[in-house]
């Protein structure tokens, strides 16, 4: 089943229902349609940018309108994984599939990709092998391999997107 982000600045909420989805068989059965989905990810959306997190915890608010801030993804991530989560910032590609390689399937990493001068999309990586990465992209609502070439010398070419900038990984 394909899951589509419902708008053009959620693919980070959408990533985070993808994780849980994938960390929960409870979850996944909740979400069994792209409508179910789309609600899902524009409520958690609304809560990840919000002052409170999923925990009742304060959190820095952040502009719906500019997506999902960093810190309000590794929060979420730790709160679906049970595992705290480290924000790397990924100047260089081969930094990026460090990171990337640690995801398996109940870990996923979460990467902020964009151009050369900003992040402006965020992709799952739900597992990694020796070949590549098996990487959620909520533009088109599917999980693909993305060849370790890609994220090592590019591009990456994901949503049109071709360089990784910060990773959200276990830590």
């Amino acid at each position: 089943m394909r899951l589509v982000q419902p708008d053009r600045r959620s693919c980070g909420a959408a990533c985070l229902v993808v994780a849980a989805r994938a960390s929960s068989p409870e979850v996944a059965a909740s979400i069994p349609d792209q409508a179910t989905f789309s609600r899902e990810v524009l409520r958690a959306h609304r809560r990840i940018t919000s002052l409170v997190d999923r925990a009742g915890s304060l959190q820095v608010p952040w502009l719906r309108a500019i997506g999902t801030a960093p810190w309000a993804a590794a929060r979420e991530l730790r709160l679906i994984t049970g595992v705290d989560y480290s924000s790397h910032p990924t100047p260089v590609r081969h930094d990026a599939w460090r990171y990337v390689r640690t995801a398996t399937q109940r870990l996923p990493v979460a990467v902020y990709i964009g151009d050369r001068l900003c992040p402006r999309h965020v992709v799952l990586v739900l597992e990694a092998t020796d070949e590549g990465a098996w990487t959620y992209e909520p533009a088109v609502g599917n999980v693909r391999l993305v060849a370790r070439e890609r994220w090592t010398s590019g591009p990456l070419q994901l949503a049109g997107w071709d360089r990784p900038w910060i990773t959200l990984a276990p830590s």
